[in-house]
C-alpha cells in the first residue's frame, strides 16, 4: 500500500493566537493591517530573532495562508526556517505569543532569539547560555 505525506504547514497559529491576532488587528486604522507578516530576521543573541507585525498585504513572493481566519504572509528568506511553525498565544503573568519552532537546534535563555541547524555545522553545542546579549 503507498502512502502520502501530508505537506508540512508553514505556519499555524492556535485558535487562541488568532483570536487575540483578530482583536489586535481591529485595533489597527482601516487598511494598515490586512494580514500577519511573521519573519524571521538576524539579530538577538543567538543568531536570529522572530518578528510578527501587520502589513497592509502581501509583496511579491511571498507565501500566504490563512489559519483560523486570520490571513498569514512570510517572505521567502523567512520561509525555509519556519516551516512547521506553530503560534500560540499564553495568558498569564507574561502574557504574549509563544513560537513553537521545530527548526530550532537553540534558544537563547531571554526565548526571543534562536538558532537553527546549517548543514554538518550544527550549532547545538553552542546552547548553553546566551551571554549578555539577553539584558540588552
Amino acid at each position: 500500500m503507498e502512502t502520502t505525506e501530508r505537506p508540512l504547514t508553514l505556519v499555524s497559529l492556535t485558535e487562541r493566537a488568532a483570536a487575540k491576532i483578530r482583536d489586535l488587528m481591529a485595533e489597527e486604522p482601516e487598511g494598515e493591517a490586512a494580514v500577519l507578516r511573521i519573519a524571521v530576521q538576524g539579530g538577538g543573541c543567538s543568531g536570529f530573532q522572530y518578528a510578527l507585525g501587520f502589513d497592509r498585504g502581501a509583496q511579491e513572493g511571498d507565501s500566504e495562508l490563512e489559519s483560523h481566519g486570520v490571513p498569514v504572509v512570510v517572505d521567502p528568506f523567512s520561509a525555509p526556517y519556519l516551516s512547521g511553525t506553530e503560534i500560540d498565544w499564553v495568558e498569564g503573568l507574561q502574557a504574549g505569543f509563544a513560537i513553537n519552532n521545530p527548526n530550532v537546534s537553540a534558544a537563547c535563555g531571554c526565548g526571543h532569539s534562536f538558532q537553527v541547524e546549517e548543514g554538518d555545522d550544527a550549532a547545538a553545542e553552542n546552547a548553553g547560555g546566551c551571554g549578555s546579549g539577553c539584558s540588552h
